[in-house]
């Protein structure tokens, strides 16, 4: 298992979903050579234009994997490596199975799996197709967002190994199906702490709203 790129962004406007409208994004990322420093809440260099919804310790970098950047081809064509806007590009590891809490030790940080991302509208603005939000929530290919244990720096190549496992068995990929798709089994969330609080929020007003 290893990180194939690496790769930062700086917050733009671009044109919005409506016409005469413009938009703050930094999901446009392009890989760059050499170690990056990671620090507690993003990579050196990297920014988040929308701080609510796309920054902060539980989101500090975006990890994606090539197995399924290769599924999306398949269901494309061709597809820009970087249509994701993806800070971490992993090959080997299926991101879907990643455990919610589990760590991985990548150059000299470790990083730990947090949640799925939850697509907006920035994702089909970057993809130049209003529908590819509805495409990535059918396809349960989100990818994984990372919190940053321990600072330190990553380089392109460098080996990823996880090193730590916790004792539930939720995976990203159960964490995105249950939120967009089978909202019956919410209590299943609260299996897993090292989710954010607001899912687990969510989970419990699923389940008072059922009694």
């Amino acid at each position: 298992m290893r990180i194939r790129t690496v790769a930062i962004g700086r917050s733009r406007d671009v044109a919005g979903p409506r016409p005469g409208e413009t938009t703050s994004t930094a999901i446009g990322k392009d890989p760059v050579d050499g170690p990056v420093e990671v620090g507690p809440e993003n990579l050196v260099g990297d920014e988040q234009a929308d701080r609510v919804h796309h920054g902060g310790p539980e989101k500090a970098v975006y990890a994606y994997g090539e197995e399924d950047l290769a599924w999306w081809r398949d269901q494309l064509g061709a597809l820009d490596d970087q249509v994701f806007g993806q800070n971490l590009t992993t090959v080997g590891h299926d991101l879907r199975e990643a455990l919610i809490g589990e760590r991985w030790r990548v150059g000299t940080a470790e990083l730990e799996v947090v949640q799925p991302r939850i697509p907006c509208f920035k994702l089909g603005l970057r993809a130049g197709d209003p529908t590819m939000p509805r495409r990535f929530v059918a396809a349960n290919r989100p990818g994984v967002y990372l919190r940053v244990v321990t600072p330190g720096t990553i380089t392109a190549g460098d080996p990823l190994t996880v090193t730590r496992r916790p004792g539930h068995a939720l995976t990203v990929a159960e964490v995105f199906a249950i939120y967009h798709h089978h909202r019956d089994r919410a209590a299943r969330l609260l299996d897993a702490p090292g989710l954010p609080s607001w899912y687990r929020d969510w989970a419990r007003r699923r389940l008072v709203s059922r009694d």
